[in-house]
Formats: structure tokens, C-alpha cells, sequence
């Protein structure tokens, strides 16, 4: 697959045959492959390679996947990538976890190939899907959002977001003022190919408040939210 070609994927998961299945099939596609069988590993791979996507299982030796990911996203160092949880855990708080941990979706077990290649190209897409706002968008003299370095300066701190922090807070930017509602929001920032439930939305909201501060991003109480027009006092 011509548009496969240079993304690199980063597998983590302590069970080897679930490594080899999935390596087999994602190397099929195109796709560099490496894999790592604990959370210490995988963030020493991320590290050293700077992967595209990283496809994580939650419970690991070492270092689970909850905590491997809030390592990956505080690394300034590390190019972000998009992060997908493999897991057969549904339960809600699991789901919340992760996406506070800064994960952007899920991929469930058991996987089936054609379902799990759906899945990548979709995620990978995210990467090449933003568009709509300069390169560089200056929002107000204290927050300048950068596409090109997927970074939001903040008050003159730099910050590297999780993707879906920043498609968020990218979208409520664009046009200060208008009132998001979370059917937009979702469709927009998730897609139509992810299904979460709207109190994803408020611990996105609630993770890019503790990030800017309450002043940017409004919240209209049963309609969405929006980005405040008038700069921060």
C-alpha cells in the first residue's frame, strides 16, 4: 500500500503470539513494524524511533500501559504519536483512564485483521487531516497554536499536547466565539469511525483546562463549549 510507506508502528504487549499476529499482519500492509513486551521497553522504543502510531496493551509487566503513556506524552522529546489502547477491557473507567493517560482510541479485543487494518489506516489518517488554520495561528497574544510542531505555547510555556487535546482545542480556536455542541465536537475531533460517549469530551475539556488555565475555553451550559473571543485578562 503506496500511502503505508513510511509510517513506523509501535507494538507493546506482553503476550508474544498477540505480538506475532498482529506484526504479520500490519508488516502484510506495509507498515514498519517494532515490538516491545513491557511498558519500559515500549517508551525506550518510542523514544529511539519516534513512531507514528503506538498500539498499547493495558496490563503489563514492568510498566503498565496507562503509565507508559503519560510517560510518552510529558516527553518533550518524543514526536507524538497517535496512541490506541489494545485491550479487552470495556468497562468504562478503563476507557476514561486511558484517555486521561492521553490515549486517542481503542482497539479491542480479540482483533480481527481486516477490522485492525480499518482500524490503522483511520487513526493514521488523523495525522494528515487537520486543516482549515494556518500553519501557525496566533489566537490571542498568549496562546499560539502550532500545527507544524503539534505544540501550543501557553503564556510563554511550551506545551505538547495529546492529539486529541490539540484537535480540540484546535477546533475551539478556529472560530472564537461560536459554540460548539458535542455532536459536532465528536463528529469533527473523533470521527464517525469512533465510538465514545460525551463524557469523553468533558475530560478532554477538563485535561486542557488544567494545561491553559479556565479562562480560554467556555463552557454553555447544555448546548457545548467555545473558545473565549476577548484576550485573557
Amino acid at each position: 500500500m503506496q500511502n503505508s510507506k513510511g509510517h513506523t508502528i509501535l507494538l507493546v504487549d506482553d503476550e508474544t503470539d498477540i505480538l506475532d499476529f498482529l506484526s504479520y499482519n500490519i508488516r502484510k500492509e506495509g507498515y514498519k513494524v517494532f515490538t516491545a513486551t513491557n511498558g519500559e521497553d515500549g517508551v525506550k522504543l518510542a523514544q529511539q524511533l519516534s513512531p507514528s502510531l503506538i498500539i498499547l496493551d493495558v496490563m503489563m509487566p514492568k510498566m503498565d500501559g496507562i503509565e507508559a503513556c503519560q510517560i510518552i506524552r510529558k516527553d518533550l522529546n518524543i514526536s507524538q504519536p497517535i496512541i490506541a489502547f489494545l485491550t479487552s477491557r470495556a468497562e468504562d473507567y478503563a476507557q476514561i483512564a486511558g484517555f486521561e493517560a492521553g490515549a486517542d482510541d481503542y482497539i479491542s479485543k480479540p482483533v480481527r485483521p481486516r477490522l485492525l487494518m480499518a482500524k490503522i489506516e483511520s487513526l493514521l489518517k488523523r495525522l494528515n487531516t487537520k486543516g482549515g488554520i494556518d500553519t501557525e495561528k496566533l489566537v490571542q497574544p498568549s496562546l499560539l497554536i502550532d500545527r507544524e510542531k503539534f505544540m501550543v505555547v501557553c503564556e510563554g510555556k511550551s506545551l505538547i499536547l495529546p492529539k486529541k487535546e490539540f484537535e480540540l482545542l484546535e477546533l475551539l480556536a478556529s472560530r472564537p466565539g461560536k459554540v460548539y455542541n458535542r455532536e459536532q465536537i465528536l463528529a469533527i475531533v473523533w470521527g464517525n469511525e469512533t465510538i465514545v460517549g460525551e463524557r469523553t469530551i468533558d475530560v478532554h475539556i477538563r485535561k486542557l483546562r488544567e494545561k491553559l488555565g479556565d479562562d480560554y475555553i467556555r463552557t454553555v451550559k447544555g448546548v457545548g463549549y467555545t473558545f473565549n473571543e476577548s484576550e485573557k485578562p
